[in-house]
């Protein structure tokens, strides 16, 4: 299935869609039904002792599953998360950003899942890991976005 959205699109749909987090995330890689995207984390994504919270952690994992299904889809900004677990398997790194290296499992027509491992920058060892399934909008729906 060839890809709807490219990187630029990505951003700029982010930039459109939910301008409240565009500036956070930046698309690294995009292949077919993978995506690699960065949280850059600055003083609002930490906690006491200078940690990237889970929130954060979670904030990106869905993101960037959010992002590979419009990649594969195109713009439904009207997908939702149906379902979701993050397991935190150790502390990110202090004063780097966080990366969600992402893969859709199933990409169907109302339903997608994906998973995510979460890695502080420049680190080979995972810092979480997450699964989440998306309900999307049926074909048709006013769910679709114009990108201009």
């Amino acid at each position: 299935m060839p890809l709807m959205m490219d990187i630029p699109q990505l951003h700029d749909f982010l930039q459109n869609v939910f301008t409240q987090v565009a500036g956070s995330f930046r698309v690294e890689r995009l292949d077919d039904m993978e995506i690699d995207v960065r949280l850059i984390v600055d003083d609002g994504h930490l906690r006491p002792g200078g940690t990237v919270s889970g929130p954060s952690m979670f904030g990106l994992a869905d993101v960037a599953v959010y992002l590979a299904v419009m990649a594969m889809i195109g713009p439904k900004a009207l997908a939702v998360t149906t379902n979701a677990s993050i397991d935190f398997m150790r502390k990110p790194q202090a004063g780097q950003d966080i990366i969600a290296k992402c893969r859709l499992l199933k990409l169907g027509r109302s339903l997608a899942v994906g998973e995510c491992l979460i890695y502080s920058a420049g680190g080979d060892t995972p810092v979480a890991r997450a699964n989440l399934t998306y309900s999307i909008p049926p074909t048709g729906s006013n769910a679709d976005i114009s990108m201009g």
